[in-house]
């Protein structure tokens, strides 16, 4: 053959498949997924590593598109963050059937292209328009050569409904009882599977809020993501500021940001924990600031400590949090903690901190204050602290609000996150007086005023300004020549 002709078949064989490309681009939904506009945190859902993720979002935020991208990647096998299998078989639990139409099996066929599609098993409706009646379940083409199977359920059956099964994963559209939840988790228990949730919280503070959203069990396989309007790149920004005027502060809460409502609302509606929660990283010494404690005996005792950066930006690093222990305990943990850190002390090797003034008091069963028993462990405290709680408040917000963020918080700082997430407003003034011991031990220091350290850079000398003037003239005159 001749070689010209070899040339141009081999040039109309790539033309052929460009087209190809282009075809599947303008027509293949899950091949366009997150590629033209980038949906960020639809992207961090995907990537987690744990096996227990939720996503707490408003309407429209994007939180549905993803479960059911997660689901499609799971059957088909194609998952670009997960070790794939073969012959998946996974559940979606809608909330009724005809919430599974309408939502979850409409986003599963849209991402489902027909040559992918073995066979569909229907609940009622037509097996040759299954997006009009209800899927029982549907088995689709895996391309390690077997094929997977997705079953549709309502939660509304109830949890007997739920039994038997095997299962690669679960995805939950929306709230499930807390005993199909349970069953449900039994169903993965075999294949170590997963199970992920998208849901907007209408309900309130239900299971998922303890369970989930606080993970107050600390399970280390539980992670959740808020999503809002702002989150999703393809809404309209015009179009938020309008609807989000349209709701009262309430629904805006739970339908535009995801969040939890509560009467009064949430203290901190700023903090976003996938933008104030960063993994622990080598913190310079020099940035090395201040410790903050606010006592307790029965109620938790909570210390944080704080760093602040060249900007001014603050940094929480490490945490004690107990209760019903004394003052020698949480004095010997805390100074392990500055050991570990290499956080410095005084000319007499004592550790200071900010401490609530309430350390001063003493008590009728004592003549010493917990100050003085910090004291006596090497903890010299002071207990001038600026405890105005508007102030205080209204300080700790603007860090949250500022973008970039002028504070973060280490992940291993666990219980400082759970008392910001569910850290709400009373019927007063004032929030809720629980769970809040970190959150006092935060404002006071905040209300300390930190100031960014001084950089290290030594400041330049007259003998090095006129060796860099000199420099300077030198490389002028070779650019001149």
């Amino acid at each position: 053959m001749d070689k010209n002709v070899k040339i141009k078949e081999l040039v109309e064989r790539v033309k052929a498949i460009e087209r190809l490309q282009k075809f599947r681009r303008a027509n293949d939904k899950l091949a366009a997924y997150n590629r033209d506009k980038v949906h960020y945190k639809q992207m961090e859902f995907h990537k987690c590593p744990k096996r227990n993720r939720w996503v707490f979002g408003g309407n429209r935020s994007g939180k549905t598109e993803c479960g059911a991208v997660e689901a499609v990647w799971w059957i088909r096998g194609i998952h670009p963050y997960r070790q794939n299998r073969k012959d998946v078989c996974g559940w979606v639990v809608s909330p009724t059937y005809e919430v599974q139409r309408e939502v979850s099996q409409s986003k599963i066929l849209s991402y489902l292209r027909p040559e992918w599609i073995v066979d569909v098993t229907m609940q009622s409706g037509r097996k040759s328009s299954p997006e009009e009646g209800v899927i029982d379940y549907i088995t689709v083409k895996n391309v390690f050569g077997g094929v997977s199977r997705l079953g549709f359920k309502s939660a509304d059956q109830g949890r007997e409904k739920f039994q038997g099964a095997s299962l690669d994963f679960v995805w939950f559209d929306e709230e499930p009882p807390h005993d199909v939840y349970q069953e449900c988790m039994m169903r993965v228990m075999d294949r170590k599977g997963e199970v992920w949730g998208t849901m907007t919280p209408l309900k309130g503070r239900t299971w998922v809020y303890d369970e989930i959203y606080m993970n107050k069990r600390a399970n280390p396989e539980v992670w959740s993501v808020t999503m809002e309007w702002a989150d999703n790149p393809y809404l309209d920004p015009d179009e938020i500021a309008l609807l989000t005027n349209a709701f009262d502060k309430e629904s805006v809460e739970t339908r535009r940001y995801g969040k939890f409502s509560e009467e009064g609302g949430l203290v901190y509606p700023e903090f976003d924990e996938s933008v104030h929660v960063v993994d622990p990283f080598p913190i310079p010494p020099e940035w090395y600031d201040n410790v903050s404690i606010d006592p307790g005996l029965h109620n938790p005792l909570s210390c944080h400590f704080y760093a602040v950066d060249y900007d001014g930006n603050v940094y929480v690093i490490a945490e004690h949090y107990e209760r019903e222990k004394d003052v020698d305990h949480h004095a010997a943990r805390i100074q392990k903690i500055a050991d570990e850190l290499g956080w410095p002390r005084d000319a007499k090797g004592r550790l200071r901190c900010i401490i609530d003034s309430a350390a001063n008091q003493r008590t009728l069963s004592s003549l010493k204050s917990v100050a003085d028993l910090f004291y006596e462990k090497g903890i010299l405290c002071d207990t001038s602290v600026n405890k105005d709680l508007w102030s205080g408040i209204a300080e700790v917000k603007s860090r949250f609000k500022a973008r970039p963020p002028s504070i973060v918080i280490f992940r291993n700082c666990v219980n400082m996150i759970r008392e910001i997430k569910g850290h709400y407003w009373g019927n007063g003034d004032a929030p809720v007086k629980a769970d809040d011991h970190a959150m006092d031990e935060l404002r006071y220091y905040l209300m300390s005023k930190p100031r960014a350290h001084p950089s290290l850079q030594k400041p330049e000398t007259i003998q090095q300004r006129y060796k860099n003037k000199l420099i300077r003239l030198g490389r002028r005159r070779e650019s001149l020549l």
